[in-house]
């Protein structure tokens, strides 16, 4: 059982989503405002994710995303009534492990909501290698931290994995395909721009050190290159 925060003004659309959660075992928490759903965030109540709809009032719900992300790798999925690529991005820029189209179909919903949940559960495992070192940049997997340098870098879980994946490989190149499988899994249902979304943000993240390293492999994938 997970406890689901729902933030939406629309009052059918909280009540409709909480009774899924109820049905699949979950325990769901709505709010109605964004500034309600920092508040149940920074309050001692533990959530397991978040729902957030990206058109809250007061607090808008990339704002949300954010701010939840500066302390948390909570999985987040956001919710918008409209499906321009500039809305994705800037989702997932804000953060978000997720993004669903309004109007969605529940059941589709609660299989994203069981595959970020499942991915969370098992981020904390421990690697094989607790530390990774490329020129210059070490990626601590038991303390599930990332420096280049005297900079820590902020990576929301998605962007950490496919860091992980990568440099635990480097020099092999992953097909967009591989890395929704390993990733996000199997029966993950969105697009592959998804990961093209992330691993841009990536690269943006670690600076000069992405360009160097961090290559795109047209018409195949990623990978990261030694030099």
């Amino acid at each position: 059982m997970a406890r689901i925060l729902i933030a939406d003004d629309e009052s059918k659309i909280r009540r409709l989503v909480c009774d899924f959660l109820r049905r699949a075992g979950h325990e769901p928490f709505e709010v109605g405002t964004g500034r309600e759903a920092l508040d149940a965030f920074n309050s001692d109540k533990k959530i397991d994710l978040f729902l957030i709809d990206v058109m809250l009032p007061e607090v808008d719900g990339w704002e949300v995303c954010r701010k939840i992300r500066k302390t948390s790798s909570v999985p987040i999925i956001l919710l918008t009534a409209r499906s321009a690529e500039f809305d994705e991005i800037t989702g997932f820029e804000a953060g978000a492990d997720d993004y669903v189209t309004k109007p969605f179909s529940p059941t589709v919903l609660m299989k994203r909501i069981e595959v970020a949940l499942r991915h969370a559960s098992t981020s904390g495992e421990r690697n094989d290698r607790d530390i990774i070192s490329l020129d210059g940049l070490v990626m601590n997997n038991e303390a599930h931290k990332v420096t280049i340098g005297d900079r820590t870098l902020e990576l929301t879980l998605k962007e950490y994995k496919i860091l992980q994946k990568l440099i635990s490989n480097r020099g092999r190149v992953y097909t967009r395909e591989q890395l929704l499988d390993d990733i996000w899994g199997y029966d993950y249902v969105g697009d592959a721009r998804n990961v093209d979304s992330h691993v841009a943000r990536l690269r943006n993240k670690l600076g000069a050190w992405g360009e160097v390293h961090l290559k795109t492999i047209y018409g195949i994938g990623y990978k990261i290159e030694v030099n």
